[in-house]
């Protein structure tokens, strides 16, 4: 995902404003920091959602889980539940992670190359606004790729949907801890990623390995014991196995490799994702701005054009 240049520029100028509004009362500051990322975060949704290129792309992930959702037939193992339902759901925890993982380490370091850091780091309360934004705009990428795969699904492929409100409130919490847990991982990478050109191949294969090997398409239990470890390290494992936990009925966890869905465990996990990830990326965050001049942006598009130009 790249992030529209019109949308970061106007939104960037809104930023800008509010929080220099904000610095003449260094006191009171931050609220009103709060309040200019929140405005620069409703403008970069507003363009994103009127943007078809953007949301072409994000819709062609939401196709490729329906069709081969709806190419899983066969049951889950010791059930009647079709492959297909379960594949949704991990699928559905997938589109979370990405966008975290993903696609915000793709939108910061592009706005870095193109000066954001360097402007926000002149402007009072410049880089924790811009912080809240990135995050607004994430969340909301995040729930309308999660209700858009839903929805079809339902419509489309009989896919799976909370049954009671336990489930609703499940998959919220879910969600919602899942974010925490990758955001500040994905804005801990994004600041020392070299360039827009390369991060998307540097955090597409382990992400795609990690889709494979977390149980978000298969039953966790029909893999090798070595992966199932390893895949229950990160993250995503434990997002898709409390989103099956939402969708899913009880009989679908004589698939699971514990027979239950671990909700305690699933949350314990998360936490400490969310935790570390924090740790890691405010101290990133604050180096990358502190980094930042007019003449290593003006190197890096030196370099960007040479290559550029012979490509």
């Amino acid at each position: 995902m790249t992030t529209n240049r019109t949308a970061a520029q106007t939104a960037a100028q809104a930023t800008t404003e509010t929080a220099a509004q904000a610095g003449a009362r260094p006191r009171a500051a931050g609220p009103r920091h709060w309040r200019a990322g929140f405005q620069r975060g409703a403008i970069e949704v507003r363009h994103l959602m009127r943007n078809p290129k953007e949301m072409s792309g994000f819709l062609v992930n939401v196709a490729v889980a329906l069709v081969l959702a709806g190419n899983l037939t066969k049951p889950v193992p010791g059930t009647h539940i079709p492959m297909g339902q379960l594949s949704l759901a991990g699928f559905a925890a997938y589109l979370v992670f990405q966008v975290g993982l993903v696609n915000l380490p793709q939108a910061l370091v592009t706005e870095r190359e193109e000066g954001a850091l360097l402007r926000l780091r002149a402007t009072p309360g410049g880089i924790p606004a811009y912080l809240v934004a990135k995050a607004l705009v994430m969340i909301a990428m995040a729930y309308g790729l999660l209700i858009a795969l839903l929805g079809a699904g339902a419509l489309v492929v009989n896919g799976p949907l909370p049954q009671s409100a336990e489930g609703w409130l499940t998959l919220l919490w879910v969600t919602a801890l899942g974010l925490l847990a990758v955001m500040p991982l994905g804005a801990a990478i994004g600041t020392v990623l070299p360039n827009p050109r390369e991060a998307l191949a540097f955090i597409m294969v382990p992400a795609m390995g990690l889709l494979f090997t977390s149980g978000a398409l298969f039953p966790f239990s029909s893999l090798p014991v070595v992966v199932q470890k390893i895949a229950a390290v990160f993250p995503l494992k434990w997002m898709a196995q409390g989103v099956r936990a939402a969708l899913l009925p009880d009989a679908v966890r004589a698939a699971e490799p514990a027979g239950s869905w671990e909700l305690p465990t699933i949350a314990m996990v998360l936490s400490a994702w969310a935790v570390f990830g924090f740790l890691l990326a405010i101290p990133l965050l604050r180096r990358a701005a502190r980094r930042e001049s007019g003449s290593r942006l003006t190197e890096r598009h030196r370099k960007a054009g040479l290559s550029g130009a012979a490509a």
